[in-house]
């Protein structure tokens, strides 16, 4: 199976059930990315070691705007261009992702609700480290056949 067909058959669509769970994705918080001039570069708690030890973390912390991306990543696996298109991801950061943690998303499908010819798709949306300790919360809706 080729990678467009294999991303084509995430892809919710007009039958796809409420209680439906996105596949996942996996990444690590990499200190690289993290004190890249796009990620963090700006402040030293996103990259340097020592100054985020001396101000009391524990190691660097990852932007939130790439939690973010890690959980838009799913959703446009499962939802492609109608991602960009009339639909909404809100995102609240309920821990710090540390470096060099793994991080895996998670979405399931809450609502279903009628919308023209297709539905309103809302899909609540997480990630967490992997000893399962929730990072981001939040919930995405996205127009199917509409």
């Amino acid at each position: 199976m080729s990678r467009t067909d294999a991303l084509n058959s995430l892809l919710i669509t007009r039958d796809t059930p409420v209680g439906y769970s996105l596949e996942s994705i996996k990444k690590k918080a990499v200190i690289q990315l993290m004190g890249s001039r796009l990620w963090g570069r700006f402040n030293p708690n996103h990259w340097d070691p020592v100054y985020a030890a001396a101000t009391g973390l524990s190691a660097p912390i990852q932007t939130g705007e790439m939690s973010s991306a890690y959980l838009a990543e799913m959703c446009v696996n499962h939802f492609g261009a109608q991602m960009f298109s009339n639909a909404r991801m809100v995102c609240k950061y309920v821990a710090s992702t540390l470096a060099n943690e793994v991080i895996v998303t998670h979405g399931v499908v809450k609502e279903k609700t009628p919308r023209g010819n297709g539905f309103r798709f809302t899909v609540d949306i997480w990630s967490e480290n992997e000893a399962g300790e929730k990072k981001t919360v939040g919930w995405v809706e996205v127009d199917v056949g509409v």
